[in-house]
């Protein structure tokens, strides 16, 4: 693997018609967040060859919609992703490194910004680096990753829907 993108879903409605967490959907604002995370992924060169999906409702409606811009892209939904603590994306990250020059996960808060931080704390990256990514993983927003042949994760750029003329960071 050359990259890893850690990706959170869209922003999404507050509670899903069923109560249910996992059935909740994107807003009108995060589908079109979502749209423009894939153009900015393809202007960056981040084709993945490979993305592992949570099966919730947020993540696959942000997955459909930013996949339309990247192509064809091989797509696992990966029921472990649901509310999955940092060890658990690890594992699944680790599990991957052979399967794809470029990898995306795209899940959920806390699991998603922790291992992302723990990435920038493991390659001593700069402290300018990690106050700015300490200071929140907001929705719909991109961790990318250098990955080197021993599988170590250096920093190669964090990418919100804002940065870009999107929806606010939250």
């Amino acid at each position: 693997m050359h990259h890893l993108i850690l990706m959170r879903h869209a922003k999404t409605e507050r509670a899903a018609v069923s109560g249910l967490d996992r059935d909740r959907a994107l807003t009108p604002r995060g589908l079109d967040d979502a749209i423009l995370m894939g153009r900015i992924l393809v202007e960056k060169g981040l084709r993945p060859d490979l993305a592992l999906v949570s099966p919730a409702v947020r993540t696959r409606q942000t997955w459909d919609a930013v996949h339309e811009a990247l192509g064809d892209v091989e797509v696992r939904i990966e029921p472990r992703l649901y509310d999955a603590s940092t060890h658990t994306i690890r594992r699944l990250v680790e599990d991957a490194e052979e399967q794809a020059g470029c990898l995306l996960v795209m899940a959920h808060n806390p699991g998603i910004h922790t291992l992302a931080l723990e990435y920038l704390t493991e390659s001593a990256a700069s402290p300018s680096i990690l106050d700015r990514m300490a200071g929140g993983f907001p929705t719909g927003a991109a961790a990318v990753f250098e990955v080197d042949v021993a599988g170590r994760c250096a920093y190669d750029g964090f990418l919100t829907p804002k940065a870009f003329g999107g929806g606010a960071d939250e």
